[in-house]
């Protein structure tokens, strides 16, 4: 088998971070008991290109018991559990490369491996793994079933190819079910953004004046943590309505040229580039600390802050300390890059277990209806969504009403009006 891992020395501490993530994650454990009697993914060949933690192998395991010949490569060069990548391999013999840390040219080299498959599913996140093999990979492309996608980013690079008329196989919409986004993106990427900023800092968030740029559902939920540990928080939108409703929720919102003069954290979710800029350098404390929870590293205008800077040096792990020419220091977490995976843990496994169901079965949807739902992206079945909402709250020991027989004829009647 080939692979390519840092240390398989490490396996054993994978094999326990997946178990302790495995008991957190009910839903998907139940697919997978389907999966290993029904083989629905048996004979197909699968790429993924996804963050490689415990989560996720307990995902990927899953693929591999219901019938797929699976290959995992990372999708961001810091959000790679070394010792998951290693069990993975060792205890699961399901081929990974990623190793955390990796530069650019190994990044792409990994992908190319997962490319070499020749996979006829591929479950992306952000979008490379797709744009590669359309770029450069014609014969993937054509014995393609299709794909998932599940972040916003990738998403938005998608739906530009199917616009283009250059997507050329369908793409699962995974990151817009409601099990995903009002989940994942909301509570996940909340408390795992602040619990990577606090690892790579200490900081006390209490009093301090956090500037949150993007309030989409990645946002909101940053928002949300960071006032509860006591930060006074600053949105910063593009987005009237968007705007609005952080304005009902309480937050200051202003343009980042007012937010950078009061701001001592800035987090950027909103998926596009340069989102932090020179103009904003120039006006920010001494000290300010600057992070990006958004998919890709082009938030932050790095290269104008290395422009600026005097001098650049670890400050501590995952925290570089840009000294500028006029003495004042900046401090960019992670490199730029997803600072709840490249200093922490990502998210925890409770609220992964939803979206990695919604994977699950839309990799068997996507498969059962091979050559039916045309080059475009697609929307996750709703059957799925509550399938695995329904599973979820039984999880959690939380009951819910259900329609009386009147109650379902009152909502598909007409004749009722006024009494």
């Amino acid at each position: 088998m080939n692979y390519h891992v840092k240390d398989m020395g490490l396996a054993p501490l994978g094999s326990n971070r997946i178990a302790w993530a495995n008991k957190e994650m009910p839903v998907l454990g139940l697919i997978r008991e389907r999966f290993k009697k029904e083989k629905p993914l048996a004979g197909i060949k699968l790429s993924a290109c996804l963050h490689v933690t415990a989560e996720t192998a307990n995902l990927v395991h899953t693929l591999k018991t219901g019938g797929a010949d699976v290959v995992l490569c990372a999708s961001n060069p810091l959000s790679t559990q070394d010792d998951v990548a290693a069990s993975l391999v060792k205890d699961f013999q399901i081929p990974v490369f990623a190793i955390k840390g990796e530069d650019n040219k190994t990044y792409y080299e990994h992908i190319d491996a997962a490319i070499a498959h020749s996979p006829q599913i591929i479950i992306d996140d952000g979008a490379d793994l797709v744009s590669a093999v359309h770029s450069n990979h014609p014969k993937v492309v054509k014995e393609a079933i299709g794909s998932m996608e599940e972040t916003t980013t990738g998403l938005v690079r998608l739906r530009a190819m199917e616009k283009k008329g250059v997507l050329k196989f369908p793409v699962m919409a995974v990151n817009d079910a409601n099990c995903k986004y009002l989940f994942d993106n909301r509570y996940g990427t909340g408390q795992s953004t602040m619990d990577g900023i606090i690892r790579a800092t200490n900081m006390l968030m209490a009093g301090t004046t956090a500037v949150i740029a993007g309030y989409g559902w990645c946002g909101k939920g940053l928002a949300m943590r960071a006032r509860g540990l006591g930060a006074k928080v600053v949105v910063v939108e593009v987005d009237p309505i968007r705007a609005l409703e952080a304005t009902m929720d309480g937050y200051w919102v202003m343009p980042m040229g007012e937010a950078a003069k009061i701001g001592d954290l800035f987090c950027t979710v909103t998926g596009d580039i340069h989102v932090i800029r020179k103009e904003h350098y120039q006006v920010m404390k001494d000290g300010a600390v600057v992070c990006n929870s958004g998919h890709f590293n082009v938030e932050v205008d790095i290269e104008s802050l290395r422009e600026m800077a005097k001098e650049v040096r670890q400050a501590r792990p995952f925290v570089d300390q840009f000294v500028l020419k006029d003495g004042r220091s900046i401090y960019l977490l992670g490199e730029g890059r997803l600072i709840n995976l490249a200093s922490a843990e990502g998210h925890p496994a409770c609220v992964m277990d939803m979206s990695f169901s919604v994977q699950a079965l839309s990799t068997e949807y996507l498969k059962k209806n091979q050559g039916q739902l045309g080059n475009r992206v697609c929307n996750v079945p709703r059957e799925i969504d509550e399938w695995v909402a329904s599973l979820k709250l039984k999880s959690m020991g939380v009951s819910i009403d259900q329609l009386t027989r009147e109650q379902e004829e009152y909502l598909v009647s007409w004749e009722a009006g006024t009494i």
